[in-house]
């Protein structure tokens, strides 16, 4: 994304709105594409880290289908995307399992006590079905524990102590996910752990899915040694290897446009925005991180210091400190990069704030789309 795109983007969108780059999204999938004919590994999409359905049919031009993370998420893959739908929870009720049986391809459990509670209903779906099982290689690479499934106590995969005197029988293929936000040398260390422990049932399995996290389409990823490693399990082995990315594919895609309320002071000058880090970038406050900005510098290295903040009531809604080379006022524009992924899967209407708009740039024509507004009823509708 280019800069003069990000400042056609910002001059042409309503404020606030989200606005996807396609040509940025071509660009990512370009590489993905790629990845996919070089090593034989099918390429999925996670829906819980972008789901903008509206660009589902340029994606589905490449990867092979999604992964959901709940019977929604899954019927909006079948509905709007097509291709393979891969379904895992950390639990399911026996009503998300009816669900799921009906829109998935793969069902992946996360405990055997839930593989055998459901086995009377995959059982019955077995040749249509494929179920598989969550493990943990009890390998970390995380630096955020929120975010680190192979964390200490982790709810999430089944660790190699817990197979012993299970069956196994009807399951078909082996998932596991501890990455996030990395490039490739964290997976090539859990891709070893993962096989000392696991990889003896390999022979027995159809596929293995690698999971996600995988910062593919990044700068500096080795993608010469993922299609290796791709090609290592896919030719050891004999099974179908998945990749799940859900950042990779959004990745640098987006901006969020805002716009400045007011200037107020309180030992520094802060600014009041129209977005809002609770309600539309909440990783801001979560993981924690620094967005960047366009023509945004860090404290002291431009003449203005700001805090900028949102408009909710939230004390705590503080997007964070910024310099600036001229002075903030009411009506200037402040353009948030890189808000694809985890923005508009988990915004909020906290407080009754305008839900930013959607939007698409087409590079190729200049033309902006707004793909969708969002009003009162939108808002209303959340409530009962």
């Amino acid at each position: 994304m280019t800069r003069l795109h990000v400042e056609e983007m910002t001059r042409l969108a309503p404020s606030p709105s989200y606005v996807v780059d396609l040509g940025r999204l071509r660009h990512n999938l370009a590489i993905l594409d790629e990845v996919q004919k070089r090593s034989g590994a099918k390429i999925l999409m996670a829906l819980k880290a972008f789901s903008m359905w509206s660009v589902f049919p340029i994606i589905a031009q490449t990867l092979k289908g999604v992964c959901a993370s709940s019977p929604w998420e899954a019927r909006l893959g079948r509905e709007e995307f097509g291709g393979e739908v891969h379904g895992f929870a950390a639990a399911f009720k026996e009503a998300d399992i009816r669900e799921l049986l009906t829109t998935s391809n793969h069902l992946v459990f996360n405990s055997f006590n839930q593989l055998e509670r459901f086995r009377p209903l995959w059982e019955a779906e077995a040749g249509r079905v494929s179920v598989g099982l969550r493990v943990n290689p009890e390998h970390s690479e995380g630096h955020t524990a929120i975010y680190d499934p192979a964390a200490p106590k982790s709810r999430l995969g089944i660790v190699r102590a817990e197979f012993e005197g299970r069956s196994i029988k009807g399951v078909e293929g082996l998932h596991f996910h501890t990455l996030c936000e990395q490039l490739f040398e964290p997976l090539q260390r859990t891709a070893a752990a993962f096989e000392e422990k696991f990889g003896e049932f390999l022979p027995q399995m159809k596929w293995l899915n690698l999971g996600g996290g995988h910062h593919i389409t990044r700068e500096g990823y080795d993608i010469d040694a993922l299609v290796e490693l791709v090609k290592y399990f896919r030719g050891k082995y004999g099974v179908e290897v998945y990749l799940e990315p859900g950042e990779a594919i959004a990745i640098g895609t987006g901006i969020l446009v805002s716009e400045v309320m007011d200037v107020v002071h309180n030992q520094a000058d802060i600014a009041i925005l129209d977005v809002s880090a609770t309600c539309h970038m909440p990783d801001i406050l979560e993981m924690p991180y620094r967005p960047e900005i366009q023509d945004g510098f860090d404290p002291g290295v431009k003449a203005h210091d700001y805090r900028l903040g949102g408009p909710s009531c939230l004390a705590g809604d503080v997007i964070g400190d910024w310099s600036f080379e001229r002075p903030l006022k009411a009506g200037d524009r402040l353009t948030f990069l890189d808000m694809s992924h985890y923005t508009m899967v988990k915004t909020t209407t906290f407080n009754g704030i305008q839900h930013p708009s959607i939007c698409t740039f087409e590079p190729r024509t200049g033309e902006l789309e707004v793909v969708r507004r969002f009003n009162y009823q939108d808002f209303k509708s959340r409530l009962s």
